[in-house]
């Protein structure tokens, strides 16, 4: 989602939107679920594609991504919004009669990036929050204060891979014995006295961020159990589509992919062979952002699109 969605009077479009719209390959009277709304560029897409008979569901566990979606969408009967995590879509009773597409935009959305009250940025000072969705779970700040050493370490070298990890760790957990850290810009600070800056042009902070961001929102997990309510709900024939920002991600969608598209390595051990019958046909390899899209929207440089199709079963219609 890094790329973010435009607003319906932005010239700009959110990332590999071409890519995604030739991937969902939209049908008129199809029903589609954007799980991660954000700021509706994906989505306004697919509705353009739409007809009467087509329907649009909207999710999203910002509610700062549902008051647009309600002012900009709300209106046409087309289309249902859900506040929520896309873990949950198969309890949204709008889903249970199978979805034709399904596209997740993962990671954070520009906004959120953007809004230094959402903590997010390391180059904005502000809160140390990083929720998606603020009125749910702990906030980095609260995490940060109660974790030890070695959960703060093992999470910045697991979702971040910061080589400092247990440097970093080590200094926050004597800081915050001085004080309490708050703010984003007490923290980036932190863990740039303790890396340094060196010659590169990437901020120091940039890995912990992230990796400290993916905890708290649970991003993997939560990725690896929206993925197999997705795969439920797709009905023969539908596409699931999904973007993500950094290797973590695209590595679970890509195994995910695999798993329902590939036999997995036989066993000699076993006297006789399972049985395996594919349910998920890969649709093209991964996909990343044209030159011409970078130079508009730098935020795309990491974006990769993964896409595959529900395979019909034998003696399903």
């Amino acid at each position: 989602m890094t790329g973010g969605g435009a607003d319906a009077k932005s010239a700009h479009l959110p990332v590999l939107f071409a890519q995604v719209m030739e991937g969902l390959r939209v049908v008129k009277d199809g029903t589609y679920l954007d799980g991660t709304f954000g700021r509706g560029g994906h989505a306004r897409g697919v509705l353009e594609r739409l007809g009467t008979g087509g329907r649009l569901l909207l999710m999203d566990k910002d509610p700062e991504a549902i008051v647009v979606a309600e002012r900009e969408f709300g209106a046409d009967p087309r289309v249902s919004i859900h506040r929520g995590s896309f873990t949950d879509l198969a309890h949204w009773d709008a889903v249970r009669a199978g979805l034709d597409g399904v596209l997740f935009d993962l990671g954070v959305s520009s906004p959120q990036l953007d809004v230094a009250e959402r903590g997010f940025s390391f180059g904005k000072d502000g809160p140390l929050d990083m929720r998606m969705d603020p009125d749910s779970g702990e906030s980095a700040a609260q995490w940060l204060a109660r974790a030890d050493e070695r959960e703060i370490a093992d999470v910045l070298w697991t979702y971040g891979e910061e080589r400092m990890s247990r440097r970093i760790a080590r200094t926050i957990v004597a800081r915050r014995e001085a004080e309490p850290l708050l703010r984003t810009a007490q923290l980036a600070e932190l863990i740039a006295s303790q890396v340094g800056r060196g010659a590169s042009d990437t901020h120091p902070a940039t890995r912990s961020f992230q990796a400290i961001r993916i905890h708290i929102n649970r991003e993997l997990s939560d990725l690896e159990t929206g993925l197999d309510a997705a795969h439920a709900a797709l009905n023969p024939g539908g596409r699931l589509a999904v973007i993500s920002f950094h290797s973590l991600e695209d590595r679970i969608v890509k195994r995910f992919i695999a798993r329902h598209a590939k036999a997995p390595p036989g066993n000699r051990r076993l006297p006789v062979a399972e049985t395996f019958t594919p349910t998920l046909l890969p649709i093209d390899d991964a996909q990343k952002a044209t030159s011409a899209e970078l130079v508009a929207n730098p935020r795309a440089r990491s974006a990769v699109l993964r896409v595959a199709e529900k395979v019909a079963q034998a003696g399903t219609p």
